[in-house]
């Protein structure tokens, strides 16, 4: 019998939903032929009655109904159960194609393919695909999985392999049926499988598993010889993304060995995750295989590499692939503009950068603040003030607030370069802003006002920083008090130094340096008040000062403010050293007032130097003295220090022949004279050549010294001319333009034949020979000249020019070795 088509339907549906609640073993596929069409389902002559416990399956195939038994019973006995009749297939036309007991079998490779009437028609792709998805997505992975597979009632193909890894969502899955299709012998290596593949395992984050499939696509290419680019780039880009550098790298690096061609996106990729992870020159390294492989930039790689080649110094390379992304008509975006401007500002190359900034502005874009700012700091940087006000104008009328960095730099600039009002105006500007000024801008303002010598401005901006609550650094109050100390305002610096003391600084240093401030300019009463008012605060200072404020107390002639100073100096631990000691009796040979003359011979004890001992003891008797002078004077030089102080012992002897000149004491000071030619002190002033001539130098001696040198070196010569019978062809005195006038006045007392040059003077031997006769010069050599010759060396006060050799050095002599060696010997 035949069935009615709606009956059929009927009894196929309900056995469909019974195998698959019953029997979920067995592999069904959801998508079927309908079999109420007249046309399209195949008869059954009758229906066979079922054996007991008997279930069975209706496949909707157009080419036959298929009933499947299953091969266990209710009571769980192994035996087969078979159908008690025999069933007929039949085909559309009523044929019958197969006809026996049980279930028609089903064999891979014979049964792919539908009947329509006598022509196999092969399965449709999607029926394939969607039997092999049901399966996978049934059983999962596994053993079982792939038994199923293998009883496939058709031979897939890597087509429906790779539409079904579309269709099926699940990773393992996939995975599974990959490796499974691996092992068959119709397989072939598929980029897109292996696409699809990547996408899975990177939407499961699975980095290990695609790590693994990438080992196997190496394998497979190689083996196969087929490029597997796409599913390369596809893996780079994920990995990249993930920001897995060494593994993107390393699947970088077997990309090329295998020959694959990388996209311009893969290598955007690798350059972003290079330049993420602060690694610029690996970035560069991608970039230049970019280009080896001739593989063509594009927008996304020019916005990467231009703004990175400019941050990184190679200014030439980002500028040339500038040029090079307007020559093929890429638009450059804002980010490209704003770091070449930048780079190129920063290195200096201003042309370039305003060129830049105006085809920026040509492409249409508004300069974003950064730019301006950038570009201000560089044409300010370069000293190009004007430019950069220019700029700032602009930026304000952009509408664009300065931040308070840029205001500080327009006004520490301006204000450096010595444009004040500009400072002040930009100064002013951001105060109205809310901006608080930093004690650097207000330190640089005032500093700037205080060296133009606008003491106004300068304390207003002094007042301004402390009513802001802000603490006045150290230079700051430096140059304020060096400002009020040269516009001699001793009590405002007064005040402002006790305010510094306040804040925590400390002021014995700064304090010290007004002190000097006053003396070096010679206000000698302002430096005594700011020493008194520093003793009244507490405030000390230093013996070097000290010493400058009683030298310069003495060369005014404030002798009575200096002896306080002294006793301090010495009080303090300070020696009081040979050349001060000079100084000071310098003062007194140039006294002409008996009251000052008091004041200085008090000083001069104040020192408790040796040396004002050895003139005590100079002017003493000899009982006193118990030793003759000239041994007095020799115990006196023995204990110098002539590699220390020979210079000081030349200073010494010069102001003590001036001063026992004028006190009349010639004995002694030819006994000063003589012993100080006897050290050495002098060693170049009196030379012997043999017969042809006998000089002696007095050029770098002061007056009294060079009176004593004459008179007692002419007695030397008088005695080896006479006594030995040595004359020579002539002598000389040189003497320089100051002591020319001096000695030729004294030589002319005594009618001496010396005529006198420029700088010399000068007789033959013979004449000089004859003139020592005259009893006279013998006389006058002994000292034993009547008091006429006493008032001329009395008088040789008024004869003593300023120029005087006296004038001292501080800088301490160089030691003369080989003099030394001579002295000894």
């Amino acid at each position: 019998m035949t069935l009615h088509p709606q009956l059929l339907s009927s009894i196929t549906k309900n056995l469909y939903k019974f195998t698959r609640h019953h029997h979920s073993s067995i592999p069904f596929s959801p998508k079927f032929t309908s079999l109420s069409s007249p046309t399209s389902f195949t008869s059954i002559r009758r229906i066979p009655r079922f054996c007991k416990g008997t279930n069975f399956i209706v496949f909707g195939k157009v080419d036959s109904l298929r009933c499947y038994c299953n091969n266990s019973s209710n009571n769980g006995s192994n035996s087969n159960k078979e159908w008690t009749e025999e069933i007929e297939y039949l085909d559309e036309s009523g044929s019958v194609l197969y006809k026996g007991k049980g279930v028609r079998s089903v064999e891979p490779g014979l049964d792919d393919h539908v009947m329509i009437g006598e022509v196999k028609k092969p399965l449709v792709n999607a029926m394939a695909v969607a039997k092999i998805a049901e399966v996978v997505k049934r059983w999962k992975w596994g053993p079982e999985l792939e038994a199923k597979l293998d009883k496939l009632q058709f031979v897939p193909n890597m087509t429906h392999i790779s539409q079904a890894l579309k269709v099926v969502n699940d990773g393992d899955g996939c995975l599974s049926l990959f490796r499974w299709a691996k092992r068959q012998p119709w397989y072939s290596p598929s980029d897109e499988c292996y696409v699809m593949l990547f996408d899975g395992l990177n939407q499961r984050r699975d980095f290990d598993g695609i790590q693994v499939l990438f080992d196997e696509m190496v394998g497979d290419s190689a083996s196969s010889g087929i490029s597997m680019s796409l599913a390369f780039n596809q893996l780079i880009r994920y990995l990249a993304k993930a920001e897995k550098l060494e593994v993107s790298f390393c699947c970088f690096k077997k990309m090329q060995d295998a020959g694959c061609n990388v996209d311009t996106e893969t290598y955007n990729s690798l350059i972003t995750l290079f330049l993420n992870k602060g690694l610029p020159y690996k970035a560069f390294e991608i970039y230049e295989s970019m280009g080896m492989a001739n593989c063509s930039l594009d927008g996304s790689t020019y916005e990467l590499m231009i703004p990175n080649l400019a941050k990184s110094g190679r200014l030439d390379a980002a500028f040339k692939l500038f040029q090079e992304m307007k020559e093929r008509d890429f638009r450059p975006g804002l980010n490209i503009f704003a770091s070449l401007v930048d780079s190129m500002g920063k290195a200096g190359r201003l042309d370039n950068a305003m060129k830049v900034y105006m085809e920026m502005r040509g492409y249409g874009y508004r300069p974003p603040p950064t730019i301006y700012v950038s570009l201000i700091e560089s044409y300010v940087k370069s000293g190009k003030l004007e430019t950069a006000l220019r700029l700032w104008d602009e930026m304000k009328k952009a509408g664009f607030q300065p931040n308070f960095g840029l205001y500080t730099l327009i006004i520490e600039s301006h204000a450096k370069s010595g444009k004040l009002d500009i400072a002040m105006s930009a100064f002013s500007d951001m105060e109205k802003a809310g901006f608080l000024p930093t004690p650097s801008t207000y330190a640089c303002l005032l500093e700037m006002h205080a060296a133009s010598g606008q003491i106004d401005h300068a304390m207003k901006l002094y007042n301004s920083m402390t009513n802001a609550g802000l603490r006045p650094g150290l230079s700051t109050y430096t140059v304020l008090l060096t400002l009020l100390a040269n516009k001699k305002l001793v009590d405002v610096a007064a005040k402002i130094l006790l305010e510094m003391k306040a804040m925590g600084y400390s002021v014995d240093v700064t304090a010290s340096d007004v002190l000097m401030v006053y003396i070096k300019e010679g206000s000698v009463d302002l430096a005594l008040r700011w020493l008194r008012f520093m003793g009244s605060s507490g405030i000390r200072t230093n013996n070097f000062i000290i010493r400058q404020l009683f030298e310069s107390c003495m060369k005014n002639g404030l002798f009575e403010s200096a002896k306080p100073l002294l006793e301090t100096y010495v009080n303090s631990a300070a020696k009081v050293d040979l050349i001060l000691y000079t100084s000071i009796l310098a003062h007194l040979v140039r006294c002409q007032e008996e009251p000052n003359e008091r004041h200085l011979m008090s000083i001069l004890s104040t020192t408790k130097h040796k040396a004002h001992s050895f003139m005590c003891g100079l002017f003493c008797g000899p009982e006193q003295r118990g030793q003759p002078v000239l041994s007095f004077v020799r115990e006196f030089f023995q204990d110098i220090d002539y590699e220390l102080e020979e210079g000081a012992a030349k200073y010494f002897v010069n102001v003590l022949l001036n001063y026992l000149v004028l006190m009349g004491q010639i004995n002694r000071a030819r006994c000063v004279w003589k012993v100080a030619y006897e050290n050495k002190l002098f060693p170049k002033a009196i030379v012997f050549d043999q017969h042809i001539a006998w000089s002696l130098d007095v050029r770098n001696l002061s007056v009294g010294a060079a009176l004593i040198a004459v008179v007692h070196t002419l007695h030397r010569f008088r005695k080896r001319m006479l006594y030995y019978g040595i004359v020579p062809r002539r002598i000389k005195l040189v003497t320089g333009p100051t002591l020319k006038i001096v000695v030729a006045q004294m030589l002319s007392s005594v009618e001496s034949p010396f005529e006198v040059s420029k700088v010399v003077l000068r007789a033959s031997g013979d004449s000089v020979m004859e003139w020592f006769k005259k009893p006279i010069v013998q006389q006058f050599l002994l000292n034993e000249i009547p008091s006429r010759a006493d008032i001329l060396m009395h008088k040789l006060n008024i004869l003593f020019p300023s120029s005087a050799p006296e004038i001292r050095s501080l800088s301490p002599p160089k030691p003369l070795i080989a003099g030394r060696a001579d002295r000894h010997s």
